[in-house]
């Protein structure tokens, strides 16, 4: 049950750029599109779930004191593998992304769940605390990027899918169509949880 509650909690109660408000630097900037949401989302999921598994494996043997140096190092790891893996098979996402992959390392979301979660609990919860956060992450990019997307290009992952005379409203994919989206996202999500019953 509570293995369940860990990898759920990560879709809606711990969702981080709309519930928790972490992570939006690369939420604004690389979701001008749907597929960069993905490819974004994909890479730090793999860098917090991999990171939780090791914080948590080493969490009786790292000093409290150097403790936040090594989860920097640890995740500062798998960054550069995540970085090396896009660059050697998806290279137009490397491009694309930019700086934002080696940036992995100093996201609040991954050091976060280092430091209130997997540093606290055993390896089985801290793999479920890092996927459901991770995922939902990802949910939240391809979101956020598709209605971006939709609405600034007529498309959805470089798929057409509006009318011939649609007129896109090219600021979407630009810098204030970001923060245009996420607000009205940040309402909408605002808005349901007001109505949902309160546990």
């Amino acid at each position: 049950m509570r293995l369940i509650k860990e990898f759920t909690k990560g879709f809606w109660q711990e969702l981080p750029p709309f519930r928790l408000v972490l992570g939006l630097c690369p939420t604004l900037a690389v979701t001008t599109a749907a597929k960069n949401g993905l490819a974004m989302g994909l890479a730090t999921t793999f860098v917090l779930v991999f990171s939780n598994l090791v914080v948590s494996a080493l969490r009786q043997v790292i000093p409290s004191k150097v403790r936040i140096a090594s989860y920097i190092v640890i995740i500062a790891s798998f960054v550069v593998m995540a970085e090396l893996f896009m660059q050697a098979y998806f290279y137009p996402f490397y491009e694309i992304l930019g700086i934002f992959v080696p940036l992995i390392v100093v996201n609040c979301i991954i050091l976060g769940r280092a430091e209130a979660f997997a540093s606290k609990n055993p390896i089985i919860y801290s793999l479920a605390d890092g996927l459901g956060i991770g995922l939902g992450f990802t949910i939240s990019l391809i979101v956020l990027g598709g209605i971006r997307e939709i609405l600034g290009n007529g498309t959805f992952f470089d798929a057409s899918i509006m009318w011939s005379t649609f007129e896109p409203f090219r600021f979407m994919v630009k810098a204030p169509g970001a923060f245009v989206a996420l607000g009205f996202l940040l309402g909408f999500i605002n808005l349901i949880s007001r109505k949902r019953p309160a546990h």
